[in-house]
């Protein structure tokens, strides 16, 4: 496991376009599906990955929230499967119905959306407007494994907060950490 921080790609980028499968419905999904009126939160996550695993009961609070304020959240898994097979559809599937995840949770098969989006690792957050525009990026707090700091989505929470207020969000955005990306054909 490598830690790696997210790219921090520039405010204003306009959400690129996908379609994926769902692991949980096997239904083809698209940004047009999953966009909201309100704001639209786009997650790499994965199965494996201990931060993942450490934040996986603040997605499932984040969405219990702010979904009923108009908010969508999407799971993006871009991971290698043949090399880490803990992370395939069937295992995200697994994943989802444990843990309660009411998201879509998608699966990356060519590893294109991930790269669309430059996500670097896992968990990686992007918040769009209304009008699909970037408005955060980075990460869901300060809590890491072991670090005991608490488990509260904070800068999540905060920008969700300002978009569903009407209010710009603070530029300053602090990258997320965790697992790199296990892309294909990597050593």
């Amino acid at each position: 496991m490598a830690l790696t921080p997210s790219k921090m790609i520039p405010l204003g980028t306009i959400a690129p376009d996908f379609e994926l499968q769902d692991s949980v419905s096997n239904n083809l999904v698209t940004l047009a599906d999953v966009k909201s009126e309100v704001a639209t939160v786009i997650m790499f996550i994965c199965n494996h990955c201990p931060y993942v695993k450490h934040v996986r009961e603040e997605l499932v609070r984040l969405y219990d929230d702010y979904f009923p304020k108009g908010v969508s959240f999407t799971g993006i898994s871009s991971n290698d499967v043949e090399d880490f097979p803990e992370d395939s559809p069937e295992m995200m599937r697994e994943e989802a119905k444990k843990h309660g995840y009411q998201f879509p949770y998608l699966y990356d098969e060519t590893q294109q959306i991930a790269k669309l989006y430059d996500a670097a690792c896992t968990p990686d957050f992007y918040i769009f407007d209304r009008n699909l525009e970037l408005v955060y990026r980075g990460q869901l707090d300060d809590s890491r494994p072991g670090n005991e700091k608490p488990l509260n989505g904070k800068d999540v929470r905060e920008a969700l907060d300002s978009v569903i207020n009407g209010n710009p969000v603070s530029e300053n955005q602090i990258p997320s950490v965790g697992c790199n990306i296990k892309w294909k054909g990597a050593q």
